[in-house]
């Protein structure tokens, strides 16, 4: 179960204050919904303390496991538990006008200079960059689920899905139901001990 607790104790944000912060994400975050995990973990659990370490990780877990974009589903979750509809709105437009206004002008233009040394060079770059941020969004949610289980699980999805090939899709709703398989086991378990 997800509860935002740092939001009873911190001030909410305002809606220009939340759009604006997904805006500079948005802007300045290459790479996609993963590269953006770090910069979210620092502006929400750090920087503004919105929302507790392992709450984002939870908050996470459920992001990704939707259909849609890892950086807008996080943004209205996020909006809608700060600030209701009006957040969920200002931090979806926040997130996605960066993006929206960068392909447009991209579009225009990249026909026209993707042959070009330097341009090739600066794509190169950008996506060595998107890699590092990409592992370390892993590094850090691996720490957080470093018990057995959580090794093994996954080990698991990652065989399953690079050495088998099966279907993140499937993986995903597999992980979901052992997860829920596992919490209710322990739930028995700790009601027979305690009985």
């Amino acid at each position: 179960m997800i509860v935002v607790t740092g939001v009873d104790s911190v001030e909410k944000p305002t809606l220009m204050r939340l759009f604006l912060t997904f805006m500079k994400i948005g802007a300045f975050t290459f790479g996609g919904g993963y590269a953006m995990i770090p910069i979210f973990e620092r502006e929400f659990v750090k920087r503004y303390e919105y929302i507790e370490e392992d709450e984002f990780a939870d908050i996470l877990a459920m992001v990704q496991s939707l259909p849609g974009v890892i950086a807008i589903n996080f943004a209205v979750f996020i909006g809608l538990r700060l600030r209701g509809i009006k957040g969920a709105l200002a931090t979806s437009i926040g997130v996605a006008l960066p993006s929206f206004v960068i392909i447009i002008v991209i579009a225009i233009f990249f026909f026209h200079y993707i042959d070009n040394p330097v341009v090739e060079a600066i794509f190169n770059g950008v996506r060595i960059s998107v890699v590092a941020l990409i592992f370390t969004a892993g590094v850090k949610l691996f720490k957080q689920n470093r018990h057995l289980l959580g090794v093994f699980l996954a080990a698991l999805t990652f065989a399953l899905v690079f050495a088998v090939g099966v279907h993140p899709f499937f993986v995903i709703i597999t992980m979901a139901a052992a997860g829920y398989l596992i919490y209710a086991l322990r739930r028995v378990t700790h009601h027979d001990h305690s009985a």
